[in-house]
């Protein structure tokens, strides 16, 4: 059984700005444990990149002194995507990648996500080790070991390549009208060039951040402007990427959006038609039912794991798998990158819409998705669902009157201090129902219990 973490959720380390742990002091010392735990004698050098919230400013510097004081070299990567950080610790042969960002979060929040050298998360154990460094007084190195720090210019250039790497050298996008919109992000410059270097006819939104509006009203969980702007340009599709670039959304023609199960059903039938995708699908408890049987139609086998793409990757290294995803929009394609890449990913499907000659339209029809319907309701620290029998009796009955038909998940997020209440069926109008009931039991049972 996993123990329990002081500091580091799914995904990093996360919170509001100003908010332990979310504050200068404690990011500090969190560069000074991670270069005492991460760094030896063959590998003293670590990257740090970070998304376009103000914030960042501040925790760069703070990690920065953090990780000289034990004697660790930084490489700056200044604003850059969390997948190019995964990318360039491999490439440039760092012991770690620290990314400052709280991905598709307000401006207000920030956070900390780790890369080991070989580009991929770090393990619970190591983890666990930073955890218990930083309660170890911090003792500086002397002055003739004090790590030095570095700006790195060409890490767009680098980025940019790679990403164009992950389909066929050939491949034009000559004659294709693109709306792209960053988020106010950290892929506010490099994901333009990689679509306009393409040479897609590229229009851009979302492109003009200020340290505070990252994610307002922009990218992919808020598609509404782009769904518009495809419309209004008669562009072929519309790429919505997240703050921190990890996630990508996509609209049709005609202005519909697309997930990311209905991008890994068109990924997976593509790599499974073309002999390319070795064994099956990885999806999340949250993946839609649709795509389950959509998949199961072409032969391709679906296995759920936890929320979180970690949990994701577990799973694709566990089967031996290469293609992995979750319904927000964060999707693995481990044949061409370590981790989840909005990029990368939106460049796939885009290659299959080149190979087939089919619109993004046309592609999501073999995909029929069950009326799905989440509720997040606010709870206060962390929560074990399974020790409050009144709830479970309460899913227990809706799962009857669903009967077999749909399905019931309650889960604490690890990111945000909500409990989500999902509820998917064939008929949306019983969906909704047994959501709002469910959550109204959540709310009361839990605001009780913590009073």
């Amino acid at each position: 059984m996993a123990v329990s973490r002081k500091y580091f959720g799914t995904d990093g380390i996360r919170g509001r700005v100003g908010e332990a742990p979310i504050t200068a002091d404690f990011m500090l010392k969190l560069g000074w444990a991670v270069g005492k735990v991460l760094g030896s004698s063959t590998c003293d050098k670590v990257l740090i990149g970070k998304d376009t919230r103000i914030s960042g400013y501040m925790f760069e510097s703070a990690l920065e002194a953090g990780l000289s004081a034990a004697g660790m070299d930084i490489r700056l990567l200044g604003p850059m995507p969390t997948p190019a950080i995964a990318y360039l610790t491999r490439t440039l042969h760092a012991c770690a990648g620290i990314v400052i960002s709280a991905s598709h979060n307000p401006y207000a929040d920030n956070g900390i996500k780790f890369f080991s050298a070989q580009g991929t998360k770090l393990p619970d154990e190591v983890e666990r080790e930073i955890e218990r460094m930083l309660d170890e007084p911090m003792v500086t190195v002397d002055s003739s070991q004090l790590g030095k720090a570095v700006r790195v210019h060409d890490a767009e250039g680098r980025y940019i390549e790679f990403c164009k790497s992950t389909v066929p050298l050939s491949l034009s996008l000559h004659g294709l009208k693109i709306v792209l919109d960053c988020a106010n992000g950290a892929t506010y410059k490099v994901a333009p060039a990689v679509f306009d270097e393409m040479d897609a006819e590229v229009i851009s939104i979302g492109v003009e951040p200020d340290g505070l509006n990252i994610n307002e009203d922009c990218g992919s969980t808020k598609p509404k402007n782009l769904q518009a702007a495809v419309l209004e340009h008669g562009a072929d599709l519309g790429i919505a990427l997240d703050g921190d670039g990890d996630r990508v959304a996509m609209v049709d023609h005609t202005g519909q959006l697309l997930d990311g199960d209905e991008l890994l059903y068109i990924i997976a039938r593509s790599r499974h038609q073309a002999g390319m995708l070795r064994g099956g699908v990885v999806g999340t408890v949250m993946s839609n039912l649709g795509l389950e049987h959509a998949l199961k139609r072409d032969g391709i086998e679906l296995k759920r794991a936890a929320v979180g793409d970690r949990y994701v990757l577990e799973m694709l290294v566990q089967e031996g798998w290469v293609l992995g995803g979750e319904s927000s929009g964060h999707i693995i394609c481990m044949d061409r990158t370590a981790t989840g890449d909005g990029i990368v990913s939106a460049l796939q499907v885009v290659t299959e819409m080149i190979k087939s000659n089919k619109r993004l339209a046309e592609l999501r029809e073999g995909m029929h998705k069950y009326p799905q319907h989440m509720i997040n309701v606010p709870v206060s620290g962390r929560v074990n669902l399974k020790e409050h029998a009144p709830i479970q009796a309460a899913v227990q009955a809706s799962e009857a009157r669903l009967a077999g038909r749909g399905r019931v998940l309650l889960r604490p997020s690890g990111t945000e201090p909500v409990v989500r209440v999902m509820v998917e069926g064939e008929d949306e109008a019983q969906v909704r129902q047994e959501a709002a009931e469910l959550a109204e039991v959540v709310q009361r049972l839990l605001n009780t219990t913590a009073a």
